[in-house]
């Protein structure tokens, strides 16, 4: 299935995409069945949110494709993932501006994602079985204020969580219809022109290692979200630098889920 969040009336539901409309569904779980009403919302009536929910910061893994490991200012590769978070206050949804504070930073980067979904939740999961908690899958672009990023310490998280610097979508697929996660490409464009190309089987840890990983010791929930890192070829680091600018438009893209776009707007 590819499910969607959707904004209508004043209030955001869960949905089921069939071509140009939307079913919505009663009562979502990320656990059991989902109960479909049987009318149909034509598509271009919505407006579309982020199609998940996240119960706390999203989990990101830092450095996780080992060409960008060479482009970025560690230049080693990790003996183990490499974790950080993003505030939810930074998600934004497919199609939605995404609005910068100038004041704040001028150094806009992009970093094309796979995002998991987690169906259930656990502690000490073993990676054989790992991908049984999964729900389904999602396109991130983890967008990085890289000034704000280097210049207090090195420390990622404000850096990466203003507002509006996490949009993911357009769908939710569920694992059934990617039963390899590690068997996707990736793409990121911006204004048209590819940015960033890459495969997930290149990940230094896969999906189910990443889960095993951030389980040990810290107990997972469903509807946790899970950004498992970027191929080469951020702005940062290109010779010059390239970052974003006010009105670029950006498309994330990631192989049997589709293209999240966005546009950038500077204020302030």
């Amino acid at each position: 299935m590819r499910l969607v969040r959707f904004e209508q009336d004043g209030s955001v539901r869960w949905g089921v995409l069939e071509g140009d409309s939307v079913r919505p569904v009663r009562t979502f779980q990320h656990e059991g069945p989902l109960e479909l009403e049987a009318r149909a919302i034509p598509l271009e009536a919505l407006r579309l949110r982020a199609p998940v929910d996240p119960p706390r910061n999203i989990f990101c893994m830092g450095l996780n494709y080992l060409a960008h490991v060479e482009e970025s200012p560690a230049r080693q590769v990790p003996k183990a993932p490499v974790w950080f978070t993003k505030a939810t206050t930074s998600l934004v949804g497919p199609d939605e501006d995404v609005v910068v504070d100038r004041e704040l930073t001028s150094q806009l980067d992009w970093e094309v994602e796979l995002a998991v979904v987690l169906g259930r939740g656990g502690r000490r999961i073993p990676a054989s079985r790992a991908l049984e908690y999964v729900f389904g899958y999602t396109v991130l672009n983890d967008l990085s204020a890289r000034d704000l990023q280097f210049a207090r310490g090195g420390q990622w998280f404000y850096g990466k969580s203003l507002d509006g610097l996490c949009p993911a979508g357009p769908v939710l697929v569920t694992a059934d219809e990617i039963p390899d996660p590690q068997d996707l490409e990736l793409w990121l464009r911006v204004n048209g022109r590819v940015r960033q190309h890459g495969f997930t089987r290149d990940m230094i840890f896969s999906v189910a290692e990443a889960i095993e990983d951030l389980s040990r010791g810290i107990t997972l929930l469903p509807g946790d979200v899970i950004a498992t890192g970027t191929p080469a070829g951020m702005g940062f680091g290109q010779d010059p630098p390239v970052f974003l600018e006010h009105g670029d438009v950006v498309e994330a893209e990631v192989s049997r889920i589709g293209v999240l776009r966005n546009r950038i707007r500077f204020e302030g």
